[in-house]
């Protein structure tokens, strides 16, 4: 592990532990967190992104699964509420410009993931210059067919996600913890067609992508 990594990890693990055990959590019946809250909810991804750069690229299900699973519960302590992210920039975009000064949860959430992928991405040996899977896209598209491509997709999975009322998290983490038939079915439905997807891709394009 470089010296990056570990200043890093020595900087941000203690804080989340101060967050989290020590300030006191938001209220059931409060629309919006207390300051000590809205920190944690917005170390929650950044602590996700630090381990991720620190761990190997893939986590074994046995410390993955786990690690959701304090997630999903750490989430109900601290904000008593489900993990989800997709009403995150909707509901940052209306608190802006309907309630100026008014906080919530969600954005600090929202706030906590482009931040917490920018550390990840800092921490690799590589530095910026490392890209994501993507690059599949890259190595058979333009740049603009392929910037074209992901914001429809992104468009289309948030309609759905919007429509299902929940997506990957609020579902398929969150609601299936909770036994909820609706959470079920729209999981399955979520998995069925990423893997429907993803086979007419690998056929269209010939094994390319």
């Amino acid at each position: 592990m470089n010296n990056n990594k570990i200043t890093t990890t020595a900087a941000t693990t203690p804080m989340i532990c101060f967050c989290f055990f020590v300030m006191p959590p938001v209220s059931q019946d409060s629309g919006s967190p207390t300051p000590p809250s809205a920190a944690v909810v917005t170390f929650l991804p950044m602590l996700v992104a630090t381990f991720a750069a620190v761990l190997p690229d893939r986590l074994a299900w046995y410390l993955a699964g786990p690690a959701l699973g304090l997630l999903v519960v750490g989430f109900f302590m601290v904000v008593n509420q489900p993990l989800g992210a997709t009403g995150a920039y909707v509901e940052t975009y209306k608190t802006v410009v309907r309630e100026p000064g008014a906080v919530t949860w969600r954005m600090f959430y929202f706030l906590g993931i482009p931040i917490g992928g920018l550390v990840a991405i800092a921490m690799k040996d590589d530095g910026f210059v490392r890209r994501s899977g993507y690059d599949a896209l890259r190595n058979e598209m333009s740049l603009g067919t392929t910037a074209l491509v992901v914001l429809v997709g992104a468009v289309v999975m948030g309609y759905g996600a919007r429509m299902a009322g929940g997506c990957t998290s609020g579902h398929g983490i969150c609601g299936t913890a909770q036994r909820s038939p609706a959470s079920w079915v729209a999981t399955c439905t979520f998995m069925g067609a990423a893997v429907v997807t993803t086979l007419v891709i690998r056929v269209i394009s010939g094994g390319a992508i």
